[in-house]
């Protein structure tokens, strides 16, 4: 695994833990030095790694993260279906063309839960933590960030969802499939495919996230109107609670209307930590 990704893993750490200290003292809206302090470090050299990590300063990552802030990017996004077709990965300085396949199983790949499939699945290191990464010969079946140390939980997941494949762990594998995510700038720009189980209503759902540009944002109500289902967000959130690949499946990026974040199926700091990355990584590739 590349050093970058694995400083990124260790510079998030510290990264969530600020940000955990600032959601329990927002009230009081700490500073530079009592963030700092709180992760155990200098002003300077908490600055510096999370300029490191971020690409900008803690100040202007939070002014990203106000509700404000969210509110007018979701005023301004495009109607997902007048967009490009994209990903939704970014990098420091451009968006890359990353171009996502679903192809969903069929009805009775569906109904066997992945009896005779292999899988390959391999734990990696991030800019947002640890992952867990899952492929079958179609593509990639599964990514999921690892909370704190448990593996096991993740794993759990990969095998609630294909509970008769046959399992083998591989990072040597999976490895590649990350550093194309995360690192995209160190490989070549090859397309990911996506091996999905879902409900037709699921596949749409995630679907219309895939044509979110990266660091725009979307409501429930928003793609419930865009997949032609007005009024079924609570549907829209249980398809959202079920994706299967995080991040590529942008699902951090649908918010309530009113601004706020709402849930993340893996835990609201990493919502936090993904949009702002985004949002930092989508103003520096904004002219001037």
């Amino acid at each position: 695994m590349s050093l970058e990704l694995q400083q990124a893993a260790d510079d998030y750490q510290r990264v969530e833990q600020a940000l955990r200290y600032l959601a329990a003292n927002q009230g009081r809206q700490p500073d530079l030095g009592e963030l700092a302090q709180s992760v155990h470090l200098s002003a300077y050299h908490f600055q510096r790694l999370f300029k490191r990590w971020a690409g900008i300063s803690p100040k202007r990552f939070l002014q990203f993260l106000t509700k404000e802030h969210a509110k007018r990017l979701l005023s301004e996004s495009a109607s997902l279906l007048d967009v490009t077709y994209a990903s939704g990965l970014s990098s420091p300085g451009r968006l890359h063309d990353l171009f996502v396949q679903a192809e969903a199983v069929t009805p009775g790949e569906y109904k066997h839960r992945g009896q005779g499939l292999q899988i390959f699945y391999g734990f990696h290191p991030t800019p947002f933590g640890e992952c867990l990464l899952a492929v079958t010969e179609r593509g990639i079946c599964q990514l999921s960030f690892v909370q704190g140390t448990d593996r096991e939980a993740a794993l759990s997941l990969l095998r609630a969802d294909w509970a008769r494949a046959e399992l083998a762990e591989a990072p040597e594998r999976t490895g590649p499939f990350v550093r194309r995510i995360f690192a995209p700038d160190q490989v070549e720009a090859l397309p990911l495919s996506l091996h999905l189980r879902g409900t037709n209503f699921q596949l749409k759902v995630w679907e219309a996230l895939l044509r979110l540009p990266p660091g725009e944002l979307t409501s429930y109500e928003r793609i419930a109107a865009e997949i032609g289902r007005p009024g079924a967000m609570r549907a829209v959130g249980n398809a959202l609670a079920h994706n299967p690949v995080a991040y590529l499946i942008p699902c951090h990026r649908v918010i309530r209307k009113l601004g706020q974040f709402g849930e993340y199926r893996h835990g609201p700091l990493r919502k936090q930590a993904l949009l702002g990355w985004e949002m930092a990584h989508r103003q520096q590739t904004i002219p001037e």
